[in-house]
């Protein structure tokens, strides 16, 4: 695999605030720079009464689509694949994510929030991502941190990319690391 060094992975616990931080960097480069072609996705809780009950995967251009439920019964979802007490719908996550994930020849940035255990049940999926990093098309990804020790293989093997920075959030930094952020992406991108 080819090393492009555009390739920026944000990483940290659980709820410590990736995918909004991905978010408002997306919301800063959409007003700088409003002809940036900008491609993917994020993912976000869903809740009811106040409870997570699942997750849903949302294009950078609002299309939605289910990725995992706690509250889902019927009997095609019996047959998904499980984390934790959610049920992963992978074709649905399929059908939204992976058309985000075709590399364009007008594209600036990939944006994929979060390569995860749950996006991991695809077959396509990683193929998909290892195609964006192959592009040399600038790359801001999120992962999630080994639990338990026991480390992801795919989510490793972009850890260990050469060229990739890796920013590990706390609660504690994840303020200043936006302008850190979207200091290294203005690098890569082309300018107004």
């Amino acid at each position: 695999m080819s090393s492009s060094g555009k390739c920026l992975l944000l990483t940290g616990p659980p709820g410590v605030g990736k995918t909004t931080l991905i978010k408002r960097i997306l919301e800063t480069l959409r007003l700088s720079n409003p002809n940036l072609k900008i491609q993917g996705f994020y993912t976000q809780e869903v809740r009811e009464r106040g409870q997570r009950v699942g997750f849903e995967v949302v294009t950078l251009d609002g299309r939605r689509g289910l990725l995992a439920s706690s509250t889902v019964s019927s009997p095609e979802s019996m047959r998904w694949p499980s984390v934790g007490r959610y049920k992963v719908d992978v074709a649905s996550f399929e059908s939204i994510a992976l058309p985000e994930l075709q590399v364009k020849a007008d594209t600036h940035l990939f944006i994929i929030d979060e390569v995860g255990k749950m996006e991991m049940f695809s077959p396509s999926f990683f193929p998909a991502v290892l195609k964006v990093l192959e592009s040399n098309i600038p790359f801001l990804a999120s992962i999630p941190v080994p639990k338990l020790g026991r480390a992801i293989p795919g989510v490793e093997r972009l850890r260990n990319q050469p060229g990739a920075s890796l920013i590990s959030l706390s609660t504690s930094n994840r303020d200043s690391m936006r302008e850190q952020v979207y200091g290294v992406l203005s690098e890569w991108l082309p300018k107004h």
